[in-house]
């Protein structure tokens, strides 16, 4: 196995210089890795501005972009796209907002910035089904702007991310059945979101994403520096700051998934590190915590992703085909039951 290196990756490192340098030391836990540029060439077809509340004047299924509003007048910033069911619903790591799933990096440049790009995860999911993507509370774009979504005291908890999701789609007009797509600190909300009843998730998929395992695959020092270095990245900004073991605690009092869905988890083949002073490499237990998700959602499980932690923008087809995956058998479910 390669030498693991130090998280994120340094071509990641080198395409987001300004996010990372306030989030690299809590790596996964605030996965910043993936926040981009704000929408550009692709906003440009949305019908839709912020500021404005989409599901109020536009017919179901056309693309938008633009804020919806929910219980308390906190507004959200959501982008929709495509036409056909499932619909997909994309969730950012930490700190990263819509813009993770609508760019990616040039391949004959990776060292550069992620653009705007019609192969991306969002516009190329958009070609055979609907999908939508929005930015939680206390995330940002790539040049360090915060979307329009609203801020809320931190930190935060799946079951706050669960929530919200569920609430942003209902606002801006969107049905199910929905496939789950959770990257990162994603991964624990949508997992949150499966377990907790609802009928109309139908299909789930993981990029590289946190889960429960983590709190036993680490060593318990190194769930403890963890911790600690999430903590110190608290502060007045208002940036969003995740809860693992209280998010762990929610999931896993959850109930198990009603019945098993098509699913897959799409793990980071190129080792990289969190983090976290002596505690030694935590790749190893990475890489289990990526088994034993994939095990407990019997789910396919692709590691040969040719990436580090942030599989959207480095390797983007490599999500997208995963997720056509998915939903093919969603489809392919419903009509064996209509028959």
């Amino acid at each position: 196995m390669p030498a693991p290196r130090r998280a994120p990756p340094p071509r990641t490192a080198a395409r987001c210089p300004h996010r990372l340098a306030r989030a690299v030391a809590a790596a996964v836990a605030l996965s910043a890795l993936a926040a981009l540029a704000p929408a550009g060439p692709a906003a440009a077809r949305t019908v839709a501005r912020d500021g404005t509340d989409p599901s109020a004047d536009r017919a179901t299924g056309d693309d938008f972009a633009g804020t919806v509003s929910l219980p308390g007048g906190r507004r959200v910033h959501v982008e929709c796209r495509g036409t056909g069911t499932p619909t997909v619903v994309l969730v950012s790591g930490a700190r990263g907002a819509a813009d993770e799933w609508t760019h990616a990096v040039d391949p004959a440049h990776p060292g550069a910035a992620p653009v705007p790009s019609t192969s991306a995860v969002l516009p190329t999911v958009a070609s055979f089904t609907r999908v939508c993507a929005y930015d939680r509370p206390g995330t940002t774009r790539f040049d360090d702007r915060p979307g329009p979504t609203t801020a809320v005291p931190q930190p935060t908890m799946a079951a706050d991310g669960a929530a919200d999701l569920r609430a942003v789609l209902a606002a801006a007009g969107e049905h199910g059945p929905y496939v789950l797509v959770g990257a990162s600190w994603g991964a624990m909300i949508t997992a949150l979101a499966a377990r907790t009843g609802d009928p109309r998730v139908a299909g789930l998929v993981t990029v590289d994403g946190a889960s429960t395992h983590l709190r036993d695959t680490l060593t318990p020092a190194q769930w403890s520096d963890w911790m600690r270095t999430i903590d110190a990245t608290k502060g007045p900004e208002g940036l969003e700051v995740p809860d693992y073991p209280a998010s762990v605690a929610e999931i896993r009092a959850a109930p198990p998934l009603a019945r098993p869905l098509p699913a897959a988890v799409l793990s980071s083949d190129e080792p990289w590190d969190l983090r976290l002073g002596a505690g030694g490499s935590t790749w190893p237990a990475w890489s289990a915590a990526q088994k034993r998700l994939a095990a407990e959602l019997h789910a396919r499980h692709v590691t040969d992703t040719h990436s580090g932690h942030g599989i959207a923008v480095e390797q983007p087809r490599t999500v997208s085909d995963a997720v056509r995956d998915v939903v093919d058998r969603v489809r392919n479910g419903a009509q064996n039951q209509e028959r």
